[in-house]
């Protein structure tokens, strides 16, 4: 579906009650598309884990415009089946994800920290500017 609006009129028609009652919860599927405006965007939250994501920030039912209790996951569960048809893990995105070499790049946690060492002051106290072992100078903002 193009627009939160018709996944709520949906829900509407499969729960009944109003527009509202659902716009927020359809909503939240999709604020991922202001980070990524392609349907890859997806795959931060149509997701079984994401549907329990949904449930556990809105609760685990609503009360809908008619005064019928409809389960949040019950929802998000539509929400993601009128989206791709069927709902996948988190895995199953991940597992399209092509590693790349900045992803496994990592830092030693046991190497002191450039600002943290020799670089600081009689006091302990870090200075606003200190040149580090490669000689770039480093500010440190409290």
């Amino acid at each position: 579906m193009a627009h939160c609006y018709y996944h709520a009129l949906s829900s509407v028609r499969k729960w009944g009650g109003a527009v509202e009652d659902y716009l927020a919860l359809h909503q939240w599927f999709d604020q991922s598309k202001a980070i990524f405006a392609d349907p890859r965007h997806r795959a931060l939250r149509h997701h079984a884990e994401g549907i329990f994501m949904l449930e556990t920030l809105f609760g685990a039912t609503i009360v809908n415009a008619d005064r019928r209790i409809v389960p949040v996951r019950l929802v998000g569960e539509q929400h993601v089946r009128e989206d791709l048809g069927s709902i996948p893990s988190f895995a199953d995105w991940a597992r399209l994800i092509t590693p790349q070499a900045w992803m496994l790049r990592g830092n030693r946690l046991d190497e002191p920290d450039p600002v943290i060492g020799e670089d600081l002051a009689d006091d302990g106290a870090v200075p606003s500017s200190s040149p580090t072992k490669t000689g770039r100078s480093v500010r440190v903002e409290i």
